[in-house]
């Protein structure tokens, strides 16, 4: 049985994985910001009295500076179209879950909207399929 690809179904695969790797590349901006704004201790941070996973902002600082940068790395892979990308692109965006709803009562709407762009990226990854374009 011989398959052909299809213009239009090759065309949406690409969108989405391009969709994917700006949405990490966003999505690694912007924790590339807040790493910076918590390890200079900015001010935009709320320190709760009683935290169960209560760490230094600093300390919080240096997971979100180290995921974004990873995110960045990661997107320019996936612009390359590199399968590691993929892999690695799961991966980082389930530990940015887990980073950021620990870290929600520092910083909640950030949080929140961190946790929404990362479910995208899982859903844009997880949408193409390039065997079946």
């Amino acid at each position: 049985m011989t398959t052909t690809s299809h213009p239009v179904r090759q065309g949406l695969a690409a969108s989405i994985t391009m969709l994917a790797a700006i949405m990490l590349l966003v999505a690694g901006t912007l924790g590339i910001l807040r790493g910076i704004a918590g390890i200079t201790k900015d001010e935009l941070f709320l320190i709760p009295s009683e935290y169960t996973y209560q760490f230094d902002v600093s300390t919080w600082g240096w997971i979100h500076l180290a995921l974004g940068l990873l995110f960045v790395a990661v997107a320019i892979g996936m612009m390359l179209t590199a399968t590691w990308a993929r892999i690695f692109a799961y991966c980082l965006a389930a530990l940015s879950i887990i980073a950021n709803f620990l870290s929600l009562p520092y910083y909640p709407w950030w949080s929140m909207i961190m946790v929404g762009i990362d479910l995208v990226i899982i859903w844009a990854i997880s949408t193409w399929n390039p065997d079946r374009v």
